[in-house]
């Protein structure tokens, strides 16, 4: 039990089994705040994040997972559980304080969704339980382990979105390359029709003058036949 008084230095405390215990300075306090409120800037400004308990990575494996993290854009610190506890508390992720005990580190993550979870997946399977996953968030909500090994399996966010443009562009791209195969091909045909359809009304104009003379010749067998008549009346006389 401290005692308040009576104070035998600045910043300690005499307590009833005639021992001292040194408070923290205000640096030191002011220090611990600014650690806080980073976190919770990087948990505010992150997509996902994944808190682990290191205890059993040897220092070769630490170093791959560090750089490997690092490439993928993904920030991991060791942190005390108090403070990231706060940081929790203080970004609304009240539930990761639960497990928060012995060693603790966290991977935050800002634009990928899934970097975290599927590097440290796949370095706690390998580890074969020196090296195991906490807990977690995504995108502003905790999650378990079980969504964390879910997330783990899905490809990086680079590769889904490529997926996505491929899904959207094979269409537009089948489209384009119809359109193109219209204009190749069915531009030199229409340029051909032309002279063949000037040259319909010359072909169907030439039955018509020939037919002209026929109709002209019918008046003239009927003139011929009065005159054969004519030298019949003779004899009547």
């Amino acid at each position: 039990m401290l005692l308040p008084f009576p104070r035998s230095r600045e910043g300690l405390f005499k307590c009833k089994s005639g021992g001292e215990i040194k408070l923290p300075s205000a640096k030191v306090l002011e220090q611990k705040k600014q650690m806080v409120a980073d976190l919770v800037d990087s948990l505010n400004n992150s997509v996902a994040g994944v808190i682990v308990d290191y205890k059993g990575i040897t220092v070769a494996d630490d170093t791959k997972l560090r750089k490997e993290l690092r490439e993928a854009g993904v920030k991991y610190s060791v942190v005390k559980n108090t403070l990231l506890g706060l940081a929790a508390k203080s970004a609304g992720l009240d539930d990761i304080t639960n497990v928060l005990e012995g060693t603790t580190a966290i991977a935050i993550s800002p634009e990928d969704q899934t970097a975290a979870a599927r590097i440290l997946q796949k370095y706690a399977d390998a580890s074969k339980g020196k090296f195991t996953i906490k807990s977690g968030y995504l995108e502003g909500k905790v999650i378990d382990t079980a969504m964390i090994e879910s997330l783990a399996k899905l490809p990086s966010r680079d590769i889904l979105l490529a997926t996505v443009c491929n899904a959207f562009n094979a269409p537009i791209a089948a489209f384009a390359r119809v359109i193109q195969a219209v204009v190749d091909k069915g531009g030199a045909p229409e340029e051909e029709a032309a002279p063949a359809e000037e040259a319909a009304p010359v072909e169907e104009a030439a039955p018509a003058e020939e037919a002209a003379p026929a109709e002209e010749a019918a008046p003239a067998e009927e003139a011929a036949a009065p005159a054969e008549e004519a030298p019949a009346e003779t004899p009547a006389e």
